[in-house]
């Protein structure tokens, strides 16, 4: 196995989705992971804490961007523009990324661990995005709120994305969610 090769960590995440598409997560050991990599166990722990990190690996990312996008939000924009602008701004991660994502989602939504895993990275980047809201002076429960359909209008744009077929851009869904989230709201 050749230790020195570049991408280590590129190698290893390729591996792994193709062992989970072919066999499944909790049928894919870490070993055979390395093995198809051509990399050695001890490499994948230097990459991976385990073998649900290649999927969540950049939660961290998201949510920093997303918090910036509140943050960096002109001054008086009230909550919802607020949360439109970390919207746009986390669309830049998935720029061609698409196949990735259905990849990505088809093997979480096939094991519950994972869609546990995901349900907790979403939680937390609703609790970051609310704490973002509330350092530019909005209050709770309206800042949790407005926090929570942000996170809504996200899993929704993005489930619309990578929904087969699909081809429009994931900024105009995340648009259009959004605004389609208002029209729910106006009418109440």
């Amino acid at each position: 196995m050749s230790r020195w090769e570049p991408n280590a960590r590129g190698r290893l995440a390729q591996a792994a989705m193709e062992l989970y598409g072919e066999r499944g997560f909790e049928r894919t050991a870490v070993a055979e992971i390395a093995r198809r990599a051509g990399l050695t166990e001890r490499t994948f722990f230097r990459h991976f804490a385990d073998k649900r990190e290649v999927l969540f690996g950049g939660s961290d990312t998201l949510q920093d961007v997303f918090v910036a996008g509140v943050a960096d939000a002109p001054g008086a924009a009230p909550p919802m523009d607020a949360i439109a602008e970390a919207l746009e701004a986390v669309t830049v991660l998935f720029e061609g990324r698409r196949d990735f994502a259905r990849q990505r989602h088809a093997i979480i939504v096939a094991t519950a661990e994972l869609r546990e895993r995901e349900l907790i990275k979403l939680a937390s980047l609703a609790a970051g995005t609310a704490g973002a809201l509330r350092a530019r002076g909005v209050p709770d429960p309206a800042a949790s709120l407005a926090a929570e359909a942000g996170i809504a209008v996200f899993k929704v744009a993005f489930e619309r994305w990578i929904a087969d077929g699909e081809e429009r851009g994931l900024p105009r869904l995340m648009r259009e969610s959004l605004t389609e989230l208002k029209a729910v709201t106006a009418g109440a």
